[in-house]
């Protein structure tokens, strides 16, 4: 049986890190924001980009999965994502609304779920329930969460 609260505890949770994370990503000073720790890692902008491509991905999953007949298939090749949106180019303050306002949407799906859908899968590469994604969703942000503000949450994610 699905924990009846999980999306709703996703949701919530969810809430306060968008709350509590966008003065924070607006405090880091823009040259810390934007410098690459070596040529081929993502710097905290780009981290924050591949969290914005996340959000982009599993909003489809959130609602495709509540609806489709078969589990539908979504995936997304990561580094591809970030090197096609240029986020190294894009405005901090852009970046940062668009990841609040993309979580906004996904808090609120997951807030509205109905029960029934929790269990429906979507395939990411391999099957998974929508509380599953919902789940690992939140350690998601949070491991990235940790990249760009170091020791934020206590969270181990593989």
């Amino acid at each position: 049986m699905v924990n009846d609260h999980v999306m709703k505890d996703a949701a919530r949770e969810l809430r306060l890190i968008i709350d509590g994370y966008v003065p924070k990503f607006h405090a880091i000073p823009g040259e810390i924001f934007f410098t690459k720790p070596m040529p081929h890692k993502w710097s905290k902008q780009e981290v924050l980009g591949h969290l914005v491509d996340s959000a982009q991905n599993n909003l489809r999953r959130f609602i495709c999965g509540q609806y489709e007949p078969q589990p539908p298939l979504i995936v997304y090749q990561q580094d591809f994502w970030v090197s096609a949106n240029q986020y190294q180019k894009m405005e901090k303050a852009d970046l940062i609304q668009l990841w609040q306002l993309l979580n906004l949407r996904i808090q609120a799906v997951l807030h509205n779920m109905p029960e029934e859908n929790y269990s429906k899968e979507c395939n990411t590469g391999s099957l998974r329930t929508l509380s599953w994604l919902a789940e690992d969703y939140v350690k998601h942000m949070k491991h990235h969460i940790n990249q760009i503000i170091t020791g934020s949450f206590d969270v181990i994610y593989v």
